[in-house]
Order: structure tokens, then C-alpha cells, then sequence
């Protein structure tokens, strides 16, 4: 096993214990890192083609893109809605915040950032910091699920979610709220004097390969954090690689190196399965044995990180309502799991024993 990655076994110690130290998670050197031999993921591209929401298939493996498969009218050069996933982008904005001073770290109350507009009305709520904003366990009424609508149809999107009544104690319980990734949309605004959109761009745009299309903003101005970003399927990829290679692109350090170690400790697990753990903006759980890392927006929009395999998938979606929704997403967890991971793992044992 490379000393970079964990495989499956260390991350059911993570599950069980939750533990706080960092993982190292990355790519081999390019050094060492082989030629691609061929792979066989005609049946991915079949099961691919039998799902009618599916626009985009995508597999990245040891930095070369080796399936670009695109389904029912999508087009490589169309930005995709890739929804919550864009909660995975906003953390990485803010690692680069904290790194370059504007933010002092993941303990600070987000009281600081707002002032007088900070709700008085409960003072527990000024305990809730970067960091429960991150994991989502800022402890507030969650402005999802059947909260959403009330929430974006609100004058002020910032407003409501801070005068959310308190459910929790922060920093303890997680309760999955878009609200708490705009809210870092906000700060993030103010502390670097810039849109995230435009820093956004500024910081992502060339590891990315053009600049961002711009996503929907609230009635303030304020781009929506958490939601809504667009992406090109390629952009996707891009980003996962960006992170396996540790933030480094072309000798420059994008995000910081210790800020993805942090992203991907689990610091919570979802209310709905223990076995999925969460992060800094990053869902996690074993694929066929192997830890992964990744990245979620409703619909079945994924940015999915092997490190033991030098492997992303992405995958992009109808993002729209439907009563086959989760038979999709199962579909896609099939096309992930049972294909197109054992097919990687496999090629990388074959090329393993035949390399000189």
C-alpha cells in the first residue's frame, strides 16, 4: 500500500472511533507512477446507457482520462448543475481563505464576520464556528429537505439561516443544511473582497482549465454556496485530480496540503447511514474495499476519489425531481462499485505483476 492512501480497513478504524488526526491522502509521484494500460469498462458504458437520467461518465486513472462517455442529449462543453457537490468547491475556497490569513481558522465564531447583524436572540449561536458550518453541525434548524423552499424565497438568505432557532448544541450533532455552506459564501465574500464567484475563479479557474460559469446568486448579491455551481463534466474531473495531487497544479500550491488532509477526517456521519462519513465539504465510505472520497449534489452528481487507485470518477445528472430518483442513484452506485473500481483494481494488479 502506498504511503499516501488508506484502503478500507483504516477507515473502518475512522468509522468506529471517528478519529481526529489527519489522513494523508494522494496520488503516487509521477516518478512512480506507470503507464496506463488499457481497461475494459464496456459493461460501465452499457449499464451507463440503460440509465435515463445519466448525462456524463467520466474516469480519470493515474491522471489520464481513459472514459468520456456522454448520454441522452449532454455535451462535454455543457456546464452541468452539479448541486450540493458544490459544497466540496466552497471548502476548498475555504482552506484557501484561512491559508492566506483572511480567516484565522476553523475555531472562529462566525459572530466576528457579521456584527450587529449577528441575531442576539439566542446566545448559544455565538458559539458556532467555521467549522460547524463545515460539517454541518452548526446546531440550527436545517433550511433543507422541507425547509428549502421557505428558505430561498426568503428577502435575505443569510438573515434566516443565522435566525434558524437553535436544535443543538453546536459542534455536536449533524443536520445536513445548504444554509450553512451559504453562510461561508457570505464570509467568504467579505473577508477576500470578492465574489465567490470570482474567487471562485481567481483560485480554481486555470486547474480547471477555463474560468467558472457564473451560478445563481441570493438577493444580496451573494453567490449561492452549496448549491447551484456549474461545472463542465471536465471541470469535475479536474477538481478531483487537483485534490489527489494534494492541491499542487504545475508547481503551484492551489489548495493547501494540510487542508485536504483536514478535509477528509470524518468528523460526523450522515442521520441516514452510519457507514457515510463526512468532513470539510466531503462525503466518505469503502468502494469495493477502498476508501473514497467525494463529492454529492442531489440527482446523482459525483466527483468520486479512489486514492489507493490514482482513480476519479465523476458522473453528472438530471438534477430535476422524480419518482426514480433513488433507483438512479442506486444505478450509478452500481456503475461505481461493481464495475468500474474492480475493473481499475484489476488492471492496476495486472500492470503490478507484469512491470519490470
Amino acid at each position: 500500500m502506498h504511503p499516501w492512501c488508506r484502503r478500507a480497513a483504516s477507515l473502518a478504524i475512522a468509522v468506529i472511533a471517528l478519529a481526529t488526526a489527519a489522513p494523508v491522502v494522494g496520488r503516487p509521484s509521477d516518478a512512480a507512477r506507470p503507464d496506463v494500460p488499457p481497461v475494459a469498462l464496456d459493461a460501465a458504458v452499457a449499464l451507463a446507457e440503460s440509465l435515463p437520467r445519466l448525462h456524463s461518465l467520466l474516469v480519470s486513472w493515474r491522471d489520464e482520462l481513459i472514459l468520456e462517455a456522454y448520454f441522452n442529449g449532454a455535451r462535454a462543453s455543457r456546464p452541468a448543475n452539479i448541486k450540493s457537490a458544490s459544497k466540496s468547491l466552497i471548502s476548498a475556497l475555504v482552506g484557501v481563505a484561512i491559508d492566506r490569513g483572511w480567516i484565522e481558522g476553523v475555531d472562529q465564531p462566525i459572530a466576528t464576520f457579521f456584527g450587529d447583524r449577528f441575531p442576539a436572540d439566542d446566545p448559544g449561536k455565538r458559539d458556532i464556528t467555521i467549522e460547524d458550518l463545515l460539517t454541518m453541525r452548526s446546531g440550527l434548524e436545517s433550511t433543507s429537505g422541507r425547509n428549502y423552499g421557505a428558505w430561498v424565497q426568503s428577502g435575505d438568505w443569510v438573515r434566516y439561516v443565522l435566525s434558524r432557532p437553535l436544535e443543538h448544541e453546536p459542534g455536536v450533532t449533524m443536520s445536513y443544511s445548504t444554509g450553512s455552506t451559504h453562510v461561508l459564501s457570505a464570509i467568504l465574500t467579505r473577508v477576500s473582497g470578492m465574489s465567490t464567484w470570482e474567487l471562485a475563479t481567481s483560485v480554481l479557474g486555470v486547474p480547471l482549465g477555463s474560468e467558472l460559469a457564473r451560478w445563481p446568486r441570493d438577493p444580496q448579491g451573494i453567490y449561492f454556496g452549496g448549491n447551484d455551481m456549474l461545472l463542465t463534466p471536465r471541470q469535475m474531473v479536474a477538481f478531483g485530480e487537483l485534490y489527489l495531487d494534494r492541491g499542487l497544479f504545475e508547481g503551484r500550491q492551489v489548495v493547501p496540503e494540510a487542508w485536504i488532509d483536514a478535509s477528509f477526517v470524518p468528523r460526523t456521519r450522515s442521520r441516514w447511514d452510519d457507514d457515510r462519513l463526512y468532513g470539510y465539504g466531503w462525503w466518505m465510505r469503502p468502494l469495493d474495499g477502498y476508501a473514497s472520497y467525494y463529492a454529492w449534489g442531489y440527482g446523482g452528481q459525483f466527483i468520486f476519489l479512489v486514492p489507493d487507485l490514482d482513480l476519479v470518477v465523476v458522473t453528472t445528472s438530471a438534477a430535476t425531481p422524480g419518482d426514480d430518483r433513488r433507483g438512479h442513484r442506486r444505478g450509478v452506485a452500481e456503475l461505481i462499485e461493481e464495475i468500474v473500481v474492480p475493473r481499475i483494481a484489476e488492471a492496476a494488479g495486472a500492470a503490478a505483476t507484469t512491470s519490470p
